[in-house]
């Protein structure tokens, strides 16, 4: 009776979880900060990086652009743009959230093993 009621109670808490929006909130800056040079040179650093994957190269020339094309375009961009793209590299990381959801997921089915376990071969009745 009782495993019946914890697995109904679990499968409504995952559902329940399994539909709220993911949400992200950040501090803004109230104004625009001035970048340094150097915060230039490593954004170019990041960028650069990047670009230099064989992936990355293969997606840009199956796009139709060449090295020489993609280094100007690079050297256009002032240093908010630039800061702006290395910002969106940085939340680039393939997978990133599939780890916490592993993680969270083991331990529900861990949690429900030991309920499990603790709740066989036991008996509660309740008299008045």
């Amino acid at each position: 009776m009782i495993k019946r009621y914890v697995t109904w109670y679990l499968i409504a808490a995952m559902f329940i979880i399994g539909i709220v929006p993911r949400v992200e909130a950040a501090f803004t800056p109230s104004q625009i900060m001035p970048f340094a040079s150097v915060d230039r040179a490593e954004d170019l650093q990041k960028i650069q990086a990047v670009l230099e994957t064989k992936l990355a190269q293969q997606r840009l020339q199956d796009l139709g652009f060449t090295d020489e094309e993609i280094r100007t375009r690079i050297s256009q961009l002032n240093d908010q743009q630039l800061h702006s793209i290395a910002q969106k590299i940085d939340d680039l990381r393939v997978g990133k959230d599939a780890l916490w959801i592993v993680i969270g997921l083991l331990i529900i089915v861990i949690l429900v093993v030991i309920l499990v376990q603790l709740t066989t071969g036991h008996r509660v009745v309740i008299t008045p």
